[in-house]
């Protein structure tokens, strides 16, 4: 029996079968046979769930974060106090790297280091927790453990990469691997198999404070970001258990996430099943088809009124049926108890966790509060323990492929030994040299050429910070951009102002976000415009800080907002450095795309740099003096204003017929990105003209380096289906490829477009490969193309 087609026997609550199908005898046992790792996992469970009382079942879907405080004497944990809190054990902790629970640092401030256990009490913790868990509780299971992970390990000298949404900005699946493979053997080290991560969701709303966390608006681009992420956190391919060195990841948040009524977290999603099946499902789905993803979340919204924790279509039709998922739901945090107390499809939290049971969540976060009223529940006949026989099989399952029976243990001097090394360090650099996106540059006022620019006024409220965005914790190190300049290039005269402040606190865990004060900030406009008098070229870093730019996790913590431009006085800033006349460059240092109209229009070069990561400051700096090429796209379109959302370049013919007293185009569209050097890229060249509806259209691009220095350019190729039976995008991105070329270089690439890729939803709801033609389009971004028609017969 295989792995996939036993774990539908889980999903049924089947565990006689399994037992029966995997005979025990079949295995010389000294001990019990859950606790032999040569035993099929599906038998394993079987035996394991037939020892078990319905406490420990239902301890195993829960978790504790808050619980974390019943198990520990100061930051020690303490077997005596976890055995009194615990006596069934427990099933999952959440986060072991952060403090929570223990005195006096409940409330630690997010993003410093009071939050979190250093890597060597993180290991200490969780070794001391397993030993209790496999030699002092009746059955002797280990406790699985997860971590969050955007884009770095979410602890104490984790090394931070650039945020996610620069990250897709590279175009760069391969890249992609090694930075979440280096998350993953940095996690693994302390001892966690699960990570939070990645996020999939596509995004269509830059209002959302939680847009940095996405890989942007395609869903091609987010579904071969998300394949290669989950390849480097796991390993590639199908397997049954994790390699070393590996950690299991997450898909999150399925679904609907990034396109929530009026920009705001958690808010319904008013999207119909084509659009889901079209553009929010595919990148959830092909994971899922290529991989052996560990486990999928919830979003905390709505669809068709029935919130995703309460989605057996979305989670059991779907997920599990349509694209035979078989690993575990894990809720996010407070999703279950949700159902009750926001959502209110739930009269109370028995009622919450028996609607996330039936949907098919296995696992309760962050603390299991509503799993907890199961027990009486279930002995009152009000919940079919089946339902807890299945959450419990699939956890127990999901143990044993990470391997925690055989070894649940971290290593304080690996975890030492490779967080934020060298070679960490490298690779942070070097992806936030490949994430950096060249918008404007007129004139080639980029690069700056150290022997010619004289001094250089640096100004803004990033210049001199190292900005990590969302989800980030405290690496060895963070170089700002000031620094980084002055690394590289020591002998330059460099001067620097403040220019403003954004907000009056940089800590992202405040609740309250305040602006500025504004006469302040006009004192020290004034003071910069004297300092940038004295300059040859001014240099502005301006943008986001990690308030104005956040999960609005709570309504007295938000982190959405109804304007999309620049905040406080930055356009201020920007119109006295630009009245000044001397050639000015602007880094847009922040976590939401750069609306910013004034700005641009008054700059004469522009680099979006996102939260470049921990190496950021040395890169950015390098390519403003010209060290390395910018050759990044932007993942996502490019509004004007908050009146064109939703804004997207695949958008329906009928769509974008323009406004009254405005400009209906993007800022900057979907896949812009400059270089310091020139390309051409011909037309796609297909094999043939007419393709039969189960064959793959094969197509070769030649790209050339028409310019004077090596450069990076990333080959983008479209399609647009017309004649058929539903209305389709006027653009699709089905494959790119991101080439570095020296100068006069040709190369020739060449894509293949599946038919599957071809197929949509039509009328009856079928997926097709309908006839018609199809154009094929190609170009350096999705407003610069040259194409060619095919068939499809």
């Amino acid at each position: 029996m295989d792995r996939r087609h036993a774990l539908k026997l889980f999903a049924g609550g089947s565990i006689g079968a399994l037992a029966i199908a995997q005979a025990p005898s079949a295995f010389a046992q000294a001990g019990p046979l859950y606790k032999d790792p040569r035993a099929p996992i599906p038998a394993r469970v079987a035996d394991l769930m037939a020892r078990m009382t319905l406490d420990e079942k239902i301890q195993q879907i829960r978790t504790a974060w808050q619980g974390k405080g019943e198990m520990i004497d100061g930051l020690v944990f303490d077997p005596e106090k976890a055995s009194a809190a615990f006596p069934d054990n427990i099933g999952h902790v959440t986060r072991p790297s952060d403090k929570r629970g223990a005195p006096g640092v409940t409330g630690a401030a997010g993003g410093t280091a009071a939050r979190w256990r250093t890597p060597r009490q993180t290991v200490e913790f969780i070794n001391a927790l397993q030993r209790w868990a496999t030699q002092d509780t009746r059955l002797g299971i280990p406790v699985l453990l997860h971590e969050e992970s955007l884009h770095g390990y979410m602890a104490t000298d984790g090394t931070m990469f650039p945020q996610a949404i620069a990250l897709a900005g590279t175009f760069d699946t391969e890249l992609m691997r090694r930075v979440q493979s280096v998350i993953a053997r940095e996690v693994r080290a302390r001892g966690v198999p699960l990570v939070l991560s990645p996020v999939v969701d596509i995004v269509r709303d830059p209002r959302w404070g939680r847009i940095e966390e996405t890989w942007g608006e395609d869903p091609h681009l987010v579904a071969e970001m998300g394949v290669a992420a989950v390849e480097g956190l796991q390993g590639p391919g199908r397997f049954e258990k994790l390699a070393d060195g590996k950690v299991f990841a997450t898909l999150k948040h399925m679904t609907g996430h990034g396109q929530p009524e009026g920009g705001n977290n958690v808010s319904p999603a008013e999207i119909s099943e084509r659009e889901l099946r079209d553009n929010f499902f595919p990148p959830f789905r092909e994971i899922v088809r290529r991989t052996s993803v560990g486990a999928v979340m919830p979003s905390y919204n709505e669809i068709d009124g029935i919130p995703s924790h309460a989605n057996a279509w979305l989670l059991g039709t779907v997920l599990r049926g349509e694209w035979d998922f078989d690993g575990l739901i894990v809720s996010d945090y407070g999703g279950v108890d949700e159902l009750a107390t926001l959502h209110h499809v739930a009269a109370d939290l028995e009622e919450a966790a028996h609607q996330a049971l039936i949907a098919g969540v296995d696992s309760e976060l962050p603390e299991g509060i509503a799993f907890a009223t199961l027990k009486d529940a279930v002995e009152a006949g009000r919940v079919p323990v089946e339902l807890v026989n299945r959450a419990c099989a699939r956890m127990l399952a999901f143990k044993m492929r990470a391997g925690l029976f055989e070894n649940p243990y971290g290593d304080a001097a690996l975890a030492a030994s490779i967080t934020g090394n060298e070679e960490a360090r490298a690779l942070a650099l070097e992806a936030a040299r490949k994430s950096l996106c060249l918008l404007k540059n007129e004139g080639g006022t980029l690069p700056l050429d150290p022997a010619r620019m004289g001094r250089v006024a640096v100004i803004g409220p990033n210049h001199a910070i190292a900005r990590l965005g969302g989800y980030s914790s405290v690496p060895k190190q963070a170089i700002s951009l000031i620094e980084g300049l002055r690394l590289i290039a020591p002998e330059a005269d460099f001067v620097t102002a403040q220019g403003v402040f954004i907000t009056t606190s940089e800590d992202r865990s405040q609740d309250e976000v305040t602006l500025a004060d504004r006469q302040e900030n006009l004192r020290l406009i004034a003071e910069a415009v004297e300092v940038a008098k004295s300059a040859d070229v001014v240099v502005l870093a301006i943008g986001d800080t990690e308030q104005t730019s956040r999960e609005g996790f709570a309504r007295n913590h938000l982190g959405d907002r109804t304007e999309i431009d620049i905040v406080g006085e930055q356009n201020a800033l920007v119109e006295a450095m630009a009245a000044l006349g001397k050639p000015l460059v602007v880094c847009a240092i922040n976590g939401r795309p750069p609306s910013w109209p004034d700005v641009v229009a008054k700059a004469d070069a522009m680099l979006e740099c996102w939260y470049p990561g921990q190496e950021g400051g040395i890169a950015v700096a390098e390519a403003l003096l010209g060290r390395i090429n910018p050759g990044a796209k932007m993942p996502v379109t490019v509004a004007r204003n908050a009146g064109q959302i939703p804004f997207f370049y695949n958008h329906k013919p009928s769509a974008r017929r323009g406004y009254l007293f405005d400009d209906e185009s993007p800022l900057f569209p979907f896949g812009h990105g400059l270089s310091y050097t020139q390309f051409e890229i011909s037309a796609p060249r297909p094999g043939k003209t007419r393709y039969r509806a189960d064959e793959a259209i094969e197509i070769a691009v030649d790209v050339t380096n028409t310019g004077t220095r090596e450069g990076d350019e990333v080959v983008q190729l479209y399609i647009t289906r017309e004649e058929v039976s539903v209305t389709r995008p006027v653009l699709e991105l089905k494959a790119f490829e991101r080439v570095t070329l020296s100068p006069g270089e040709t190369r020739t690439l060449r894509f293949a477009i599946e038919p599957r890729q071809l197929a949509f939803w039509n009328r009856d709801m079928k997926e097709v490969n309908e006839p018609g033609p199809v154009t094929l389009s190609s170009g350096p971004s999705s407003a610069s193309l040259k194409s060619v028609k095919v068939e499809i017969v």
